[in-house]
């Protein structure tokens, strides 16, 4: 996935004073998918370290190319693939082959630079759905050793009804014993509620996060405020929990951390500090020094124009 995001000049809708805010995905395309992209929005353009994220499917990919995501670079980020059902295969410049399916994690750490590829295998299942997400480096880790890893297993909690899948650091409250093993380099939380019946149940948050959150299959009624798939709920720090209603079956995202509280560039694929970092990874993958991806069966993804000019630190 990439976003081709340059203007970074747009501020936030204050939130409400109950500390809420409800934006809309806009579309975007991602080789023959469409996919809907909560973050980063011109509202609002990150929440804790979390700076990107798409939302695809359900799809049928019966009988079709399915996920097509031709190698392309990172700097300064993770990436967390996370499929509700179907399944992608993985490659990447470190050498890294790995398939994903549905309930397990794939977290790459891009650091200084690595590139990758996504796709549907040649025997892919007929559906795909699933949710990709980038998490910005802080300072101190941004120009740490490229590095992945795969978790076919993951903590999990039952919760009023909630069966919870931590995929990145742990729960608030009685529940923070579920942990995630997968690399964090700050503070942050990443889960998965799944609606086992018809429920209503509060949900601890820790306080001195910021939060969003947004459903990826049903419906859902959040702090008294309408979910659907395309709709994202920021919570402003200081909340100890949320109450949550869903419909039996429904699947939401939860995302939070400590607000960075530092400067961010992004653009294309790369998450720098300076536009002299943008250009000077711009160049590196237009020269070939990212690394090959092996195995994968075509051309590299070409870098869009890069317009200097159009780069701009978002704080």
């Amino acid at each position: 996935m990439s976003t081709l995001d340059s203007d970074l000049d747009a501020v936030a809708r204050p939130v409400r004073n109950d500390g809420l805010e409800l934006t809309q995905a806009r579309n975007a395309r991602v080789g023959d998918m469409t996919v809907r992209r909560l973050l980063p929005l011109r509202l609002r353009r990150s929440v804790g370290a979390w700076c990107f994220v798409d939302h695809y499917g359900p799809m049928s990919v019966d009988g079709v190319t399915g996920m097509a995501v031709p190698p392309h670079p990172h700097i300064g980020l993770q990436t967390v693939t996370w499929l509700l059902s179907g399944n992608v295969l993985h490659r990447d410049s470190l050498g890294s082959e790995q398939m994903i399916r549905s309930g397990q994690l794939n977290l790459m750490t891009a650091g200084r630079g690595i590139a990758h590829a996504e796709e549907s295998p040649a025997e892919h299942d007929p559906e795909l759905h699933g949710v990709q997400l980038w998490v910005a480096l802080p300072d101190a880790a941004r120009h740490t050793e490229p590095a992945f890893e795969h978790h076919a297993e993951l903590p999990f909690v039952r919760a009023g009804g909630f069966d919870i899948t931590v995929l990145l650091g742990a729960l608030a409250g009685g529940l923070a014993s579920a942990h995630s093993p997968a690399t964090t380099f700050s503070d942050i939380i990443g889960a998965e509620l799944r609606a086992r019946w018809d429920v209503r149940a509060s949900i601890p948050l820790a306080p001195p996060f910021e939060h969003v959150m947004f459903v990826a299959d049903g419906t859902a009624l959040a702090a008294d405020t309408e979910l659907r798939p395309g709709s994202l709920l920021y919570l402003a720090p200081g909340r100890e929990d949320v109450l949550i209603a869903a419909a039996a079956g429904s699947r939401i995202m939860l995302l939070g951390g400590v607000p960075l509280g530092e400067p961010l560039l992004m653009w294309w694929n790369f998450v720098a500090r300076t536009p002299e970092e943008i250009a000077a990874a711009d160049a590196d993958w237009r020269e070939g020094r990212f690394g090959d991806v092996g195995a994968y069966d075509g051309e590299p993804l070409a870098a869009p124009p890069l317009d200097a000019t159009r780069l701009i630190r978002r704080t």
